[in-house]
């Protein structure tokens, strides 16, 4: 290609304005693509350049790489996250294509739609996930709101947008040193260190996760990163020449030994350091383990391990290790796929020394991670790519105070260290250092966990509290009569435990209650009284319970006798007693006098109903156990207190009413246009899926005059159960709603209960 191409085609149109290209930038542009297409060489497919060039020179001649809040180029911006992705992590032809396309994407130029079309599926959903990100952000400060999770949900989409978020964080995190606005990079580098530095050590992307972390550092304590530097680089002669004469013998061993190797040293990065010199309480000089020797061997995948082990012997046959810092990562390597035998050793002069031994393979996963061989083609049957989705999914669903304990529960499950337990039978398990005998068993089946009473680990009888070692072999005891109780939540460290914990504990209060409600709907049936809901919350809150799930809980455990309870209820709703009620019938009733005062009705112009013989202006109220709405089949049924209250007509009570008091019903019409909203529930029934509920709320929120009141949601085996409060005008417009519901994904069933 003409080096001036792309830069002739982006000057056409005098681009050079205020938020757009500058000379410089624009002058900087055929060098960069030069380097983008050097790097993506490999992947591209025949006719990628001219159809990339083209569309990106024309996006860039209409103004639409417009600048970020920092101030940088969109189009620079997206054509050095490539070139960073290409050499850091590895090419990868439809992850270019995405990171290219995307900035466009702001605006009708290019739509996802037209994106699937031209360049196929698998491109444009990456781009809608960036895209939702980039929604997200929007919105404001991530950690500040519950977006942190909403972020970690798009994240979890494909793992492919993390990895494009992690690469061009770490070119905005570069290109910031100097910002002026220092609020502004001060929280961006924190978000770093916290989101996305996390992010890069769980995938094993070790050198961008060090990176991000200096410079989050160096943004953040500017005068800590700059005196770590300054003392690096005072020591670095003595440093290199101590380094040079620890590895010359190690090399000639090597040599004799017939191994084919690189070695080198490595100083540790400075955000290390720092945590260091924090967890010692030490100065640098101090650090014991300052540097680190590493040791590639070049050899077959059929001798790696033997290779890597015959190089420790010769190691630690020359210098003394210590046997407490000896790391075994080769015979069972880290959940991101880190392979590596770690040793320390007394080098010349007594100083401690790490060496870290591993095969050309190993290395290239420890520097680019599990990305390094993964297909990208959105295929996620890698065991480490379907485990790591599987542990976000987990933190996602631990935390329940906030986004702070979420945040902290996504940094504590990605920097613990592990501990390797067995089964009886030899299996393998995996588990965050300090996890106890009940993580393992919740690790296991949720179902085990439940009923786990203790176990016996290497043949001795444990208790739930005991905390496992490596190498532990751990055979789990159970009961039927064993039940998750409160504290167990103080036992156990792993979020997939503590959810479901909470979960089991939520369902079983949850049944408890429904129990109790039993109970009381039972006595009142029998005094011929109606269960009210509203009655019933005004009497939860004067006999002083937070909600009516602590109130029922108390009535099935006795803790609150149940006669007292409905004598309560009795007194404060002053309900009609039939022995007093004069028997009339309908046609006898004086409707005229019941004029409207106050009442439960919609507030409109003019009545929406008419009751009786043609006669509007009744006092009514809907009843409550049925909420009836404009275009229902109703009825109307006179109550000792001289209020009509209007039922539908498959109201659950219609045929108690029918049969024990026809004198009192009076026929009913709705009259006129619907007026303001009334109430409806509406019980949801699906697969227990991460943002589906998102999803139902989202129509809801989307749909004309309709309102989302209340929403309750349990779930259990697989399956979610909900139950939704929305104001709405009529019937015909509920009914709408409720096929709209049904057609989203994962929603099995959708019916009105009252």
């Amino acid at each position: 290609m003409d080096e001036k191409d792309l830069k002739e085609k982006t000057a056409g149109d005098n681009i050079c304005e205020a938020n757009l290209l500058s000379e410089e930038e624009l002058a900087s542009l055929p060098a960069l693509y030069r380097r983008l297409l050097t790097a993506a060489r490999e992947v591209a497919l025949e006719g990628d350049d001219r159809r990339l060039r083209g569309i990106v020179a024309d996006g860039a001649s209409r103004g639409l790489f417009a600048r970020d809040r920092f101030g940088l180029s969109a189009l620079t911006r997206a054509m050095e996250g490539t070139i960073t992705f290409c050499n850091r992590v590895s090419p990868d032809r439809n992850i270019i294509v995405a990171m290219l396309l995307y900035p466009l994407c702001d605006g009708e130029f290019l739509t996802p739609e037209r994106i699937e079309k031209e360049w196929g599926e698998d491109i444009a959903r990456m781009v809608r996930g960036l895209i939702k990100v980039a929604s997200l952000y929007s919105r404001g400060r991530i950690p500040e709101s519950e977006n942190f999770r909403r972020l970690l949900m798009a994240f979890a989409d494909d793992i492919r947008v993390i990895i494009i978020m992690i690469v061009d964080r770490l070119v905005l995190m570069k290109a910031i040193n100097h910002h002026p606005n220092e609020r502004l990079v001060r929280d961006i580098a924190v978000e770093a260190n916290y989101l996305y530095a996390s992010l890069a050590h769980r995938l094993g992307l070790y050198a961008i996760k060090s990176e991000l972390e200096d410079m989050s550092l160096k943004y953040t304590d500017r005068e800590t990163y700059t005196n770590i530097a300054r003392q690096l680089n005072e020591r670095k002669n003595s440093r290199d020449a101590y380094i040079a004469q620890f590895i010359e013998p190690v090399r000639r061993k090597l040599l004799e030994a017939g191994l084919n190797f690189d070695i080198k040293g490595r100083t540790k990065s400075i955000y290390s350091i720092w945590n260091k010199i924090k967890k010692q309480k030490n100065d640098i000089d101090h650090i014991y383990d300052l540097f680190a020797i590493r040791i590639i061997l070049d050899t077959p995948p059929e001798k790696e391990k033997s290779d890597c082990w015959m190089a420790y012997s010769l190691v630690t046959d020359m210098y003394q290790p210590n046997p407490s810092r000896m790391k075994d990562w080769i015979s069972v390597p880290k959940s991101n796929g880190y392979e590596s035998l770690h040793i320390t050793v007394a080098g010349p002069g007594g100083k401690w020394v790490e060496v870290q031994i591993r095969t050309r393979r190993m290395d290239l996963v420890a520097e680019k991670g599990l990305a390094a061989h993964w297909r990208y083609k959105g295929i996620k049957s890698e065991g480490g790519l379907d485990a790591w989705m599987n542990n976000v999914r987990d933190i996602l669903e631990a935390a329940e105070s906030g986004p702070m304990e979420l945040m902290r529960n996504f940094r504590m499950d990605i920097y613990d260290k592990e501990v390797f337990v067995f089964t009886p039978k030899g299996d393998l398990f995996r588990l965050p250092a300090g996890a106890t005998l009940l993580d393992f068993a919740f690790n296991i089946h949720t179902k085990l966990g439940s009923q786990c009473v203790g176990g016996r680990v290497n043949g001795k009888n444990e208790k739930l509290t005991y905390r496992l070692h490596s190498g532990d072999t751990v055979e789990i005891q159970t009961s039927a009569n064993q039940s998750p109780k409160p504290d167990w939540i103080n036992i156990v460290v792993t979020s997939k435990a503590r959810t479901k914990i909470r979960q089991t504990l939520k369902e079983i209060e949850n049944k408890s209650a429904e129990l109790g409600r039993e109970m009381l709907m039972r006595r009142l049936k029998n005094r011929k009284l109606e269960f009210e809901e509203a009655a019933v919350s005004r009497l939860v809150k004067k006999m002083g319970y937070k909600n009516m799930t602590d109130f029922f809980n108390a009535i099935a455990e006795e803790k609150l006798d149940v006669g007292v309870v409905l004598e309560k209820y009795i007194a404060g709703e002053t309900a009609p007693h039939e022995s007093h009620a004069e028997r009339i019938s309908a046609g006898e009733f004086n409707l005229q006098a019941m004029a409207q005062k106050e009442t439960d009705a919609p507030e409109t112009s003019s009545d929406v109903l008419v009751i009786g013989n043609d006669i509007k202006g009744i006092n009514y109220k809907f009843a409550k156990c049925c909420n009836p709405i404009y275009g229902d089949d109703v009825f109307g049924f006179i109550s000792a207190e001289g209020v009509i209250k209007i039922h539908r007509q498959d109201c659950p009570n219609a045929r108690n009413i029918r049969e024990r008091y026809p004198y009192r019903m009076i026929t009913t019409r709705w009259s006129g246009k619907s007026g303001s909203q009334m109430w409806a529930t509406l019980r949801v029934v699906g697969q227990d899926d991460i943002g589906i509920v998102t999803n139902i709320t989202s129509i809801i929120n989307k749909e004309k005059n309709v309102s989302l009141r209340n929403i309750a949601i349990d779930s259990n085996d697989g399956l979610f159960q909900g139950h939704l409060t929305v104001g709405i005008q009529d019937n015909e417009s509920l009914n709408a709603l409720i096929k709209k519901i049904k057609t989203v994904k994962g929603v099995k069933d959708v019916s009105r209960t009252r």
